[in-house]
């Protein structure tokens, strides 16, 4: 394949190819809808058939939210929730960390509290419980007179643990991460990646299984007439939490899920729930939330309490209704992220030199460990390095002779299932996961055998190229590239896995003019003119303390470059205006 505009490296490294897509099919989709050819062409690019193609554009609940019982034990775990409904019975919610856990862990807290139970929860301490369900905090549950324990994003993987709740009280499980066979001994396990379950749901996070368990909750106590003299609950209300744990836990935006984000960004919009509103603020996300909003503004902050602060207490802004509250949550959040950003940076160059020689030597995975390494940024730091080497890639801190870590993947390489298999083959004490991410733990003298199993696992990621490829969906001029353009593309939103955000090239541009902006700085705003002057466009390069990309801009002017970048509609006092937010350059 011809590499665009013969970019085989681009500045940073990367070879442009064009994204596959079906002229034809393109040229059906656009004739059908009304649209310009090029949304056409991006439609068929993804894969999306004609018929589907309005679907695409306008997803709605109404035609993609499947039926709940299609879930394995999703009836049996309806059913005992209304009965729990209708007797007013005390709850606990046992809940992850994580942005995907923190938010299941709020939507089944708030559904089953505005249908009348009491409700505890317990989010565990990543240093002090790790992951999952632990004996001790069970019991304490059951102590507080909980008589139906709801384990969310956790719990697949913890048979022995939940098997002591027998008798003492029923254990409902919503999660999502990949089964090992064993189920847990309990009342239900609704799972789309069990590996019995034939709903096709795979792609569902927690937080939107457990979106589907009140749904399928409240058909059943509207079958038997529960809602004649009590008020329905608003199901869309909790669309916001489901938006945002899907983007986080980087679930493919395709199918239902695509509806559940659209929506739910839509309810995010309207600032209802006050702890999102704050986070909002310290997050000065002043436009309309987006995927990126989610992903780059909120989602961080929240993870960062389950890293290195006080585990529950996103959860605490999540279920805050207060607003003075909320917002003094939030500002303690933004600061606990802003201390994760120092523990993360002073990782992860030590981390990076250790990958690179890895990579050099030819590694599938890249896995490295260091003594006073902080457990709660591993996770992060295993994403730059990936990122970075185009590798899967795990990083684990050493403490006491154990070594616990976590991993990030490429699209291709279930890394989940790798370590499973590891776990199963006797080299982990604990491990789990799903295809893009992964945690683990096992003693420090395994590292090596650990290494090993991965790398034979997922061999074929040493073919991988040291630069992912930059996939390009369209060539554009500068006088092309205009609001009415930039607001049909904005119509494939919401962007991220599964559905990335449309990149374009714009040939032998010229950079007139750059400065940097923005509070601190960081981001570099140029003006940019076409092959033979004329029309003028403003580009910008966000996150560009240093780099190459922004050596470049803020170098001498003038000189031809490819730019590819993602076309930006705003408004400006009233007038549409377009910009290109630049992803990658090239010598022209």
């Amino acid at each position: 394949m011809q590499p665009v505009l013969g970019v085989a490296r681009s500045l940073t490294g990367r070879r442009w190819l064009w994204r596959a897509g079906e002229d034809r099919v393109g040229l059906g989709i656009a004739q059908r809808l009304g649209v310009p050819e090029i949304i056409g062409r991006l439609l068929a690019g993804r894969g999306i058939e004609i018929e589907s193609a309005i679907h695409f554009l306008e997803p709605t609940l109404r035609v993609l939210l499947p039926d709940p019982s299609t879930l394995t034990d999703m009836n049996e775990a309806a059913e005992r929730l209304a009965f729990a409904i209708r007797r007013r019975e005390t709850v606990a919610v046992f809940g992850d960390y994580d942005v995907d856990g923190t938010c299941s862990t709020a939507l089944v807290v708030t559904f089953l509290r505005d249908l009348g139970c009491a409700v505890h929860f317990h989010v565990p301490d990543r240093s002090t419980e790790g992951y999952g369900p632990n004996a001790p905090a069970l019991e304490s549950l059951v102590a507080r007179g909980a008589s139906l324990i709801v384990c969310v994003d956790c719990g697949t993987a913890a048979a022995d643990v939940l098997a002591r709740m027998h008798n003492r009280a029923d254990v409902i499980v919503l999660d999502h991460h990949k089964s090992e066979g064993v189920l847990p001994p309990v009342l239900a396990t609704v799972n789309p990646n069990r590996l019995d379950c034939r709903s096709g749901l795979h792609a569902l996070c927690a937080t939107g299984v457990a979106f589907l368990t009140a749904v399928a909750t409240v058909r059943e106590l509207r079958r038997s007439g529960y809602f004649l003299g009590h008020p329905e609950p608003d199901l869309l209300a909790l669309l916001d939490l489901v938006a945002l744990a899907t983007v986080c836990d980087v679930m493919p935006l395709t199918g239902v899920n695509r509806a559940l984000v659209r929506q739910g960004l839509r309810v995010m919009a309207r600032r209802a729930r006050p702890g999102i509103a704050a986070l909002l603020d310290v997050a000065q996300a002043h436009d309309s939330p987006s995927a990126a909003t989610c992903g780059f503004g909120l989602g961080p902050r929240i993870n960062a309490a389950g890293r290195i602060g006080e585990s529950q207490l996103g959860l605490r802004l999540l279920l805050c209704e207060d607003p003075a509250e909320a917002h003094e949550l939030a500002a303690l959040l933004d600061g606990i992220n802003r201390q994760r950003q120092q523990v993360e940076g002073a990782i992860l160059e030590v981390a990076l030199a250790a990958a690179a020689e890895q990579a050099e030597n030819g590694n599938p995975v890249l896995l490295v460990a260091r003594e006073q390494w902080h457990p709660g940024v591993v996770g992060i730091v295993a994403g730059r390095i990936k990122e970075r080497y185009n590798r899967p890639a795990c990083v684990a801190a050493l403490a006491g002779g154990v070594a616990k870590g976590s991993g990030r993947s490429v699209v291709g390489f279930d890394l989940g299932a790798a370590v499973i298999a590891a776990r199963q083959a006797g080299i982990l004490t604990a491990g789990g996961g799903h295809a893009m991410a992964a945690g683990f733990a096992l003693d420090q003298a395994g590292l090596g055998e650990l290494h090993a199993f991965l790398n034979e696992r997922l061999a074929a990621a040493a073919s991988l190229p040291s630069s992912a490829d930059l996939v390009v969906e369209g060539a554009l001029t500068v006088p092309g590239i205009t609001p009415e353009l930039a607001q049909h593309v904005a119509r494939l939103a919401p962007f991220g896995n599964g559905n990335e955000e449309p990149v374009f090239v714009v040939s032998h541009a010229r950079v007139v003019r750059s400065d940097r902006v923005g509070r601190d700085g960081s981001t570099i705003r140029a003006i940019i003119e076409g092959e033979g002057g004329g029309a003028r466009l403003k580009a910008l390069l966000f996150r560009a303390r240093d780099g190459v990309l922004a050596e470049y801009l803020l170098g001498p002017a003038g000189t031809p470059v490819h730019l590819a970048g993602h076309l930006r509609a705003e408004d400006w006092n009233g007038s549409p205006q377009v910009g290109l937010v630049l992803t990658d350059a090239a010598a022209a």
